[in-house]
């Protein structure tokens, strides 16, 4: 089996499972904190939501330089939020579907001003980079949910809120 025949599906059900938790947002909630040092309610879920783009970024090129600090713009809703995330996750599927074993394997790096942070095959950046960042702070965003009263939904098994049929 193919490495990008083997992601697809990993990739759509943690997609399908994300998107289920930006859609409990409470929109009136953005600017909450649990913490000081947290991020807010709105970053958090704006950073979740532009999370797979990294995968295509990462499928589609060989480099990527973040050294201009680039931070994105404010969600002013669920709707764009989701409307976001909905793009990006189209996006990179696409460039996910039918790329080779070879491509996979290719080094892909991360740069800051020219620094290299780090190279890894781009199958790893995917894993590691891309869906296991993303799956961290979807966890972060399911706790911020339960402190705010949200139902959470399930995840991978049952809930307290929710059974997983």
């Amino acid at each position: 089996m193919a490495i990008a025949d083997a992601l697809v599906p990993e990739f759509d059900h943690e997609m399908t499972t994300t998107r289920k938790l930006l859609e409990r947002m409470p929109e009136d909630k953005f600017d909450w904190k649990p913490h000081a040092k947290s991020f807010s309610l709105g970053a958090l879920a704006t950073h979740l939501a532009n999370l797979p783009s990294w995968g295509a970024e990462t499928l589609n090129k060989s480099e990527i330089d973040i050294g201009g600090g680039q931070t994105p713009n404010a969600v002013l809703s669920k709707a764009e939020l989701l409307a976001n995330f909905d793009k990006h996750v189209t996006t990179t599927r696409a460039a996910l579907t039918g790329k080779s074993d070879a491509e996979f394997m290719s080094v892909w790096s991360l740069k800051r001003g020219g620094h290299t942070v780090f190279s890894m095959p781009k199958t790893v950046v995917w894993r590691s980079f891309v869906l296991n960042h993303l799956i961290h702070h979807r966890g972060q965003l399911s706790v911020y949910l339960r402190l705010l009263d949200v139902p959470v939904p399930s995840i991978y098994g049952p809930s307290a809120d929710e059974a997983s049929f």
